[in-house]
């Protein structure tokens, strides 16, 4: 009889009720109760987010140790979470599932040791961790074992941070010491309505401070993405929220060794952009959407946009030139001029740096009049944490190419890209204006005394605003220091950034050997 006709021993069928009783998490009422609250399972999740039929599954018979509060005779198989490793677009990736209907998805010793697993195990291979979060916390019953199992998760955040992508989907609640974990990696994803996270609830911000405030004022997927920045990207439920971290994961490369993912694209890269030489308005202070003119000149004019709703004066995201994953940063005329402040330096900042990490080369939109006055920002430190955007780019060793739309002006010349924190290539288009300051403002300055004196103050000032811009608005004094490598026509661009990349692609830059930087936090 061959092994194929034998019928199956009790070792088998022990097997097969284990399995099926594993999969079933907390059971049948409480999936229906989860699905009835608008969220999927964990492992419906993870059929989502690989490639299907590549999860391989560790740890599916684990179950806690605790043996206090009656615990010992509640045990499930898996003990709340799922892990082991798949494919996204034939990629490998190792992933986590927290899975509410077992204890709420709450937290024990042995659930985060399936955890750590396969995130040494993702260190080791050199494959991204992509956490799925649903869970009410630390498990109480357990006291500071579970503690331990957080801090052993925040640990390997830590030292896989710059070496595998990380990226947490909060697909639930999230709160307490919980939050750290995701806090860390290197995007957050969430879904509106039915995710939320926060140090404290509620409750007991009401006990404490007599504030009132809903779950979802206080650590909803809007709140995050729009008011604290803690959320990258929101979406409508879970299955949207997983097509995004997969879109995501195809601009990343697997780890700090490897490059992005090519795209082969049908767009040429040598495309030229007519569409642009009138995009850029004359007059500087007049608004335009920076969006427009990356998508004029990225592959088939996909942005894939991070943080969109946040500090959105300026706009940071991936997408692609001549098939090549760049990352992309804008200044965003549209808000507040474009200006920089505290947020926008922080978000993009944070973004550079994730591209220097994991050799995404860098490409910079510039049109800024400068950094924001007023109390609130000098008193909120935007010496420091605009000191962080100078900091990230000059310290990130990726390809650099920036693109003067119009205005750059003062120190925040500097800091977006410039050639004198390393850019590689820096263009402007006819309409930028690299100065100090602004021609009033300089004016008013340099000529004070003269307009004072003269018999018509306002049409001397004139002649000097316009003698001002005539002279310095203008990217040629730059240009002829060797600071702008070309002005060019505004319709080569995306060919220009093409054939800039390409050059660049086997650029090798190093910082001097230390044990870290200490970038200003």
């Amino acid at each position: 009889m061959s092994s194929a006709s034998r019928p199956p021993g009790p070792q088998l069928q022990t097997l097969d009720e284990l399995n099926a009783k594993a999969l079933l998490g907390g059971g049948a009422d409480r999936i229906k109760k989860q699905h009835e609250g608008g969220k999927l399972t964990a492992r419906e999740r993870i059929d989502l987010l690989l490639d299907p039929g590549s999860f391989i599954e560790f740890d599916r018979f684990v179950t806690h140790r605790c043996n206090d509060f009656g615990m010992d005779a509640q045990k499930f198989l898996g003990d709340g979470v799922v892990t082991g490793h798949g494919l996204v677009d034939g990629r490998k990736v190792f992933v986590f599932a927290q899975d509410f209907t077992v204890f709420g998805g709450s937290l024990s010793g042995a659930y985060a040791q399936k955890i750590c697993k396969v995130m040494d195990m993702a260190m080791k291979v050199g494959a991204p961790v992509i956490g799925l979060n649903d869970s009410g916390g630390a498990r109480i019953q357990e006291g500071v074992e579970s503690l331990a199992g957080y801090a052993d998760i925040f640990l390997r955040n830590t030292l896989a941070s710059g070496v595998i992508p990380q990226i947490s989907a909060i697909l639930g609640p999230c709160a307490g010491g919980a939050v750290y974990s995701p806090a860390i990696t290197d995007f957050i994803l969430m879904v509106e309505g039915t995710s939320y996270m926060f140090i404290t609830g509620p409750d007991v911000i009401k006990a404490v401070t007599h504030e009132e405030v809903t779950k979802e004022d206080l650590g909803g997927a809007n709140a995050h993405a729009t008011k604290s920045g803690v959320c990258h990207l929101t979406s409508p439920d879970d299955k949207t929220c997983i097509g995004q971290i997969r879109e995501m994961l195809s601009f990343i490369p697997s780890n700090n060794h490897e490059d992005p993912p090519f795209k082969p694209t049908s767009d040429p890269a040598t495309r030229e952009v007519p569409e642009l030489d009138a995009m850029i308005p004359a007059e500087s202070n007049k608004p335009y959407d920076v969006k427009e003119v990356v998508r004029a000149v990225v592959d088939d004019g996909h942005l894939f946009e991070i943080a969109e709703l946040y500090a959105m004066n300026i706009v940071v995201g991936f997408a692609r030139i001549g098939g090549r994953a760049v990352g992309v940063v804008a200044n965003q005329p549209q808000v507040l001029a474009g200006v920089l402040d505290i947020d926008a330096s922080m978000k993009a900042a944070r973004f550079v740096r994730f591209c220097d990490c994991f050799n995404i080369p860098i490409v910079t939109f510039v049109d800024v009049p400068g950094f924001l006055p007023g109390t609130d920002q000098e008193y909120g430190g935007i010496i420091k944490h605009g000191a962080k955007l100078l900091f990230a780019f000059a310290e990130a060793t990726v390809p650099k190419v920036t693109i003067i739309l119009r205005k750059a002006y003062g120190g925040a010349y500097d800091v977006m890209a410039s050639k004198h924190i390393r850019a590689d290539i820096n263009l402007a288009f006819p309409t930028a204006e690299i100065a100090v300051m602004g021609a009033e403002g300089a004016v008013n300055i340099v000529r004070r005394n003269e307009i004072l004196k003269s018999a018509d103050p306002e049409k001397t000032r004139a002649a000097f605003v316009a003698e001002y811009k005539e002279k310095f608005a203008n990217p040629y004094k730059a240009a002829e220091l060797g600071f702008i490598d070309e002005v060019i026509y505004p319709r080569t661009l995306r060919a220009r950034l093409a054939r800039s990349l390409d050059m660049l692609k086997d650029k090798r830059d190093s910082n001097p050997p230390k044990k870290h930087s200490n970038i200003p936090l």
